[in-house]
């Protein structure tokens, strides 16, 4: 095991330091890839080896132990997106390349998703601790990502970058630029006519709202709790004519008796 104190190698080095075709390889998967260094690819390789190696001992091997181990080893392949459901078998464990797991680190997921213009970019908004996976934030490009974790990566709240209108984040295609200026132009377009109609309708809603004099002495009576006058028409007053007594009328046509006496 050795002194716990003693910092030990996590990686293995090629077996011969001078072989072309691995060199070139090596320089290909680190411009694509935007590593660090060889080292970085080098640790990713040897848990590669780690996991073919196991493999190989498990196909000798029989029993229940050998049953629980090899379901363990498949069940952390399918979480990483190593393995699929449907081929659980040592040959899909044989036929895995270094590519298989660069495409799960952090750093490449990042940039797959959108979340950088760049693998360079992405390596740089990771280490300086902009990037979070749910509510953890790392700051190692190297770290695997499950496909359980894949969909909570994003930046920090506190983070300018959260913004999807910062300056850094991934430029928009040409495409896309084309079909946002004809959507813009149709909704100015459509703003531009709309107001003319708006302003119309405002003035008959108003003229419609403004009440005349004779329902506004209507609302006031009936807060009053006084009735409508009703308007009564102007009549020329009738005169009764009176029937004339014809007794009455000889009676004072005729001289009274003094009269005569004077006379």
């Amino acid at each position: 095991m050795g002194d716990p104190k003693k910092i030990r190698k996590k990686y293995e080095t090629p077996i011969h330091p001078w072989q072309k075709s691995r060199i070139v390889e090596e320089i290909k998967l680190l411009k694509e890839y935007k590593l660090k260094n060889k080292k970085e690819l080098w640790k990713f390789s040897s848990i590669l080896k780690k996991y073919k190696d196991q493999a190989k001992k498990l196909i000798a091997m029989q029993g229940t132990q050998a049953d629980l181990e090899r379901e363990q080893m498949m069940n952390k392949l399918k979480s990483f997106g190593l393995i699929t459901a449907g081929s659980e078998t040592f040959d899909a464990i044989f036929s895995l390349q270094i590519k298989d797991v660069l495409d799960r680190m952090l750093q490449t997921v990042l940039f797959k998703k959108g979340l950088a213009r760049s693998q360079k970019q992405a390596r740089q908004f990771i280490i300086h601790g902009h990037v979070l996976i749910g509510d953890k934030k790392i700051t190692s490009p190297r770290y695997l990502v499950p496909i359980k974790e894949e969909g909570f990566i994003n930046f920090t709240v506190s983070s300018s970058l959260y913004s999807e209108d910062h300056p850094e984040r991934k430029a928009i295609d040409k495409k896309t630029k084309v079909i946002l200026k004809k959507e813009a132009n149709e909704i100015q377009k459509d703003i531009k006519s709309k107001p003319k109609e708006v302003n119309n309708t405002n003035i008959k809603s108003k003229k419609e709202e403004t009440p005349s004099v004779e329902e506004k002495k209507e609302s006031t009576s009936k807060k009053e709790g006084k009735k409508d006058p009703v308007v009564k028409e102007k009549t020329k007053p009738v005169v009764k004519e009176e029937k004339k007594n014809p007794v009455k009328e000889i009676k004072a046509e005729e001289p009274s008796v003094e009269k005569k006496k004077e006379e």
